[in-house]
């Protein structure tokens, strides 16, 4: 019998001949998270030469490097050290951001999807979406896009079978159990409960994006005629 390694963490591997892994964990949880933010700030405060990006996610942590500035072995070694300062990282105050959502039909196409499968009526789905504080784990997929955490198990849907080509800005979804919020418009399989007026990705301003790792947001339902008077 074939006795199953057991994984240890921190887990540190090569993903490619210049990209690096950190694993932390294989579930999501905010424990895991706060290590994550915590490396993330560790690894973007040593500016290492050669390291190209860093990007975080639930539970891990990509870096991509420059093999001709930096040997494998030594940015393996610079993390590895890194790693052992967890405990004296001090992280900001997550900040708190309220997310206007227009449920209206008109910028919902899919809240009839999401209330017939989880038996419950469209007033239902939009209480108990704009119920929680959500925490932002990551951002991804497209500039800005928000990857939220702890959507209630109430309204989980399966993404759809075929996804759209063009999803409009601002379109508040959800795929499986996730919720997120598409910050510029392009294609994308999630079901479209509501729209906000907000602008999530601004790449002329200095700090393009609204969100950031870590905040914690509250979607706040407006009337179609509140969304036109943010919209203007």
């Amino acid at each position: 019998m074939i006795e199953q390694q057991l994984e240890i963490y921190p887990n540190i591997q090569f993903a490619s001949d210049r990209s690096l892994l950190i694993k932390l964990g294989n579930e999501i949880s905010r424990e895991i998270h706060e290590r994550v933010l915590k490396f993330f700030v560790l690894i973007t405060s040593a500016r290492i030469r050669g390291l190209q990006s860093i990007h975080p996610a639930y539970n891990s942590i990509l870096i991509t490097f420059d093999s001709f500035m930096i040997s494998h072995n030594e940015i393996k070694d610079k993390i590895k050290s890194l790693l052992t300062e967890e405990r004296s990282v001090k992280t900001p105050p997550p900040e708190v951001i309220e997310i206007p959502v227009c449920y209206d039909e008109e910028f919902a196409p899919d809240i009839s999807i999401v209330a017939k499968r989880n038996s419950l009526t469209i007033e239902k789905v939009i209480q108990i979406h704009s119920q929680p504080e959500y925490l932002v784990y990551f951002l991804g997929f497209s500039p800005g896009f928000p990857y939220l955490g702890e959507m209630p198990k109430e309204i989980v849907t399966p993404r759809l079978l075929t996804p759209r080509l063009k999803v409009p800005a601002g379109s508040v979804a959800i795929g499986g159990d996730h919720t997120g919020i598409y910050p510029i418009s392009s294609p994308g399989g999630w079901n479209i409960i509501g729209r906000t007026p907000l602008r999530l990705f601004s790449p002329e301003n200095e700090n393009p994006t609204l969100l950031k790792m870590s905040d914690r947001i509250k979607f706040v339902p407006i009337t179609k005629k509140e969304f036109e008077q943010l919209k203007n």
